[in-house]
């Protein structure tokens, strides 16, 4: 795995505190010209910005020239609104009190079309309810499962007729597909895309289908980054990649065939040693991801690191390397999961040229803003 941050070498970081969030600007420049070049035009693509969380990256996808935007939340879907998106897909059935702060956010901002999934009848029901009683219509795609058995109805006959009940909806618009592979992530590309297009295949029919009953499916918007190529390969399709705005180690490591870089880095810190070969960092698991089985971040220079404990604070390991590092030293290393773990700081340092130019807030970290 070849894991290139000297964008971040390249930096002062004596006075940043650690542990820090790291974001270099040329990287994620680099990465979203290739997420570009991979869709072949701005409107085959609906980035998710559940990665990043940050206004000024949508806004400079919208100078770009991608309009569309799929988020997680309602905090999410705010900040695209605020930094000017004009159309955001909410990707997550809402229930209870956040179908009224949807509601309450197409309010607060006229400008922006929201819309959003559903996978069952009573949902879709609530959904009309309360657009109904807003009168104002809301645009609602079907949420299908293609395998992740997460969320999503299977395509077939039961979708059908949940698609067919979305479109007579009172005071809702039908508004396509939206299908979420996140379970294909096979090295092999081959494999991928074979698995990819088995997956796929009866969201084909389905819309098929639904265009010969005299259904609407004005989109499908389908896959995450793993198949994004083969997505994008495919017409009529709308893509939404979100990791490969920043990268991570995980998908570094599974993902060859994808040309991106890591454009996040973790600034640590060791805080202790409690042995010759053993280190003891300052990035717990409010500082990185840990959801994920070890390793939970990559430090390119300590390529044998051994993760023993990991705590709140702390992150204990042991490497043949350590004997080079003292108390006080600094490593830099790549979080393997990228999305929670920028969720877990409230801002980042931005490095530009070799040089720290300023920090940033994540803004839709927060479960609200306003709404």
């Amino acid at each position: 795995m070849i894991l290139d941050i000297a964008w971040a070498r390249a930096a002062d970081l004596a006075t940043i505190p650690s542990p820090a969030l790291l974001l270099g600007l040329e990287p994620i420049e680099r990465n979203l010209h290739t997420m570009l070049a991979i869709a072949g035009s701005p409107a085959r693509l609906r980035p998710h910005v559940k990665t990043h969380k940050l206004g000024w990256l949508v806004q400079r996808q919208l100078a770009l020239g991608i309009t569309s935007f799929k988020c997680a939340t309602i905090a999410e879907a705010e900040m695209c609104a605020q930094a000017g998106a004009p159309d955001v897909l909410i990707a997550f059935q809402l229930v209870g009190p956040n179908i009224a702060r949807l509601l309450a956010l197409r309010e607060k901002f006229p400008r922006t079309n929201f819309s959003t999934v559903v996978d069952e009848a009573a949902t879709l029901q609530a959904l009309s309810v309360a657009a109904t009683r807003a009168r104002a219509p809301l645009e609602v795609l079907l949420d299908l499962d293609v395998g992740q058995h997460r969320t999503g109805i299977a395509p077939g006959a039961a979708a059908v007729a949940l698609y067919r009940h979305l479109a007579a909806a009172p005071s809702l618009k039908a508004g396509g597909l939206h299908a979420y592979d996140g379970h294909l992530i096979q090295s092999d590309p081959t494999a991928r895309a074979a698995a990819c297009a088995e997956a796929f295949a009866p969201v084909a029919a389905l819309r098929s289908q639904l265009l010969a009953l005299g259904l609407p499916v004005p989109q499908v918007v389908a896959g995450g980054t793993p198949t994004f190529p083969m997505h994008a390969a495919r017409q009529n399709v709308q893509c939404s990649p979100g990791t490969c705005a920043l990268w991570d180690a995980s998908y570094a490591g599974k993902l060859p065939d994808l040309d991106f870089s890591p454009a996040a880095v973790l600034l640590t810190r060791v805080v202790s040693k409690p042995s010759g070969n053993r280190l003891c960092l300052d990035l717990g698991h409010k500082a990185v991801a840990s959801e994920m089985p070890h390793p939970r971040v990559v430090f390119p220079d300590l390529p044998d690191a051994q993760f023993i404990t990991h705590s709140e604070e702390h992150l204990v390991l042991e490497s043949d390397l350590a004997r080079r590092l003292a108390v006080g030293d600094a490593l830099l290393g790549v979080p393997w999961h990228v999305c929670p773990t920028v969720a877990l700081h409230a801002e980042a340092v931005l490095i530009e040229g070799g040089q720290v130019t300023g920090q940033c807030r994540i803004d839709a970290r927060a479960r609200k803003i306003t709404v």
